[in-house]
């Protein structure tokens, strides 16, 4: 099975379907979120508004280092992609490098893809499917279905963060530690449709786009705040339709390192392919 986004000039192929392809088939239907709506303890405004602001207080953090990880089921089999980089929040930019996971047969046979991400536009390196080794593939993500959410085998941190703020139904699990910090665990659904409407005009479209091409526009997650507000994990679980199936996606960016140096060059227009993508 491939899956693709068609867009002007080309069809993108789904990285996130060629690791389903891998697995043998596709999954089924996603859990059901859990309701709630209880204020977390000590802070004003409750747990939706806290959950709300996350985008704002990344970006007030300036940039950071990123992992993330894109988890598939199908037919009793987990196949995940993974990432990792970094990302300024205050230009709107990042850069991971993309390991999709062995083939079925068990060969490691993709190379890593170098990812850019940036406002309207995804730039994949190493994509393969004749594209050069030179040459970047540029995505216009206001033309794809799911505005990048999966597409590209992960989801740009900060539309993650934007995301959220379509956030409801929202309830305060517990205090948690990752990586030897504590932070603030919510859990909630949150609405495309709402998000794009409010979202900052980066993400704007996007969202949009998103809130179109999946089979719930009601995405449920997990989100761990730190202190300041800041987003150091988040977990989306998507829903899509392909070739009549329901595909359940969980994407799970983790954040860390705040303040890091963070450099992402976008690609010279010479330097960017303008053949068709093969799938």
């Amino acid at each position: 099975m491939v899956v693709q986004h068609k867009r002007r000039g080309g069809a993108v192929a789904v990285l996130a379907a060629m690791a389903v392809a891998a697995a043998g088939g596709c999954s089924g239907p996603g859990a059901a979120a859990e309701e709630g709506n209880g204020p977390a303890p000590g802070r004003s405004g409750g747990a939706a508004d806290e959950v709300r602001g996350a985008a704002d207080a990344l970006t007030g953090a300036g940039s950071s280092k990123a992992r993330t990880s894109m988890e598939m089921a199908s037919g009793g089999t987990r196949v995940t992609i993974r990432g990792e980089g970094g990302y300024d929040f205050a230009r709107g930019v990042g850069r991971l490098k993309v390991v999709l996971p062995p083939d079925a047969a068990g060969e490691d046979e993709h190379k890593p893809i170098t990812e850019l991400l940036t406002s309207g536009a995804l730039y994949m390196k190493n994509r393969g499917a004749g594209v050069p080794p030179d040459k970047w593939v540029r995505v216009d993500t206001t033309t794809l279905d799911d505005g990048n959410l999966v597409t590209g085998g992960a989801t740009d941190p900060l539309t993650a963060a934007e995301l959220l703020r379509g956030a409801d139904r929202v309830t305060f699990v517990g205090d948690v530690e990752i990586a030897g910090q504590k932070v603030r665990h919510f859990k909630g659904v949150t609405d495309i449709g709402r998000a794009a409407r409010v979202a900052e005009p980066h993400a704007r479209a996007s969202l949009a786009a998103a809130a179109k091409g999946f089979a719930r526009d009601v995405v449920p997650f997990d989100a761990y705040l730190d202190e300041a507000g800041r987003l150091r994990k988040v977990r989306h679980r998507f829903a899509f339709v392909n070739e009549g199936r329901t595909v359940d996606v969980t994407s799970t960016t983790v954040l860390f390192d705040f303040g890091a140096q963070v450099v992402v060059q976008l690609p010279d227009e010479k330097d960017i392919y303008s053949g068709r993508v093969k799938a």
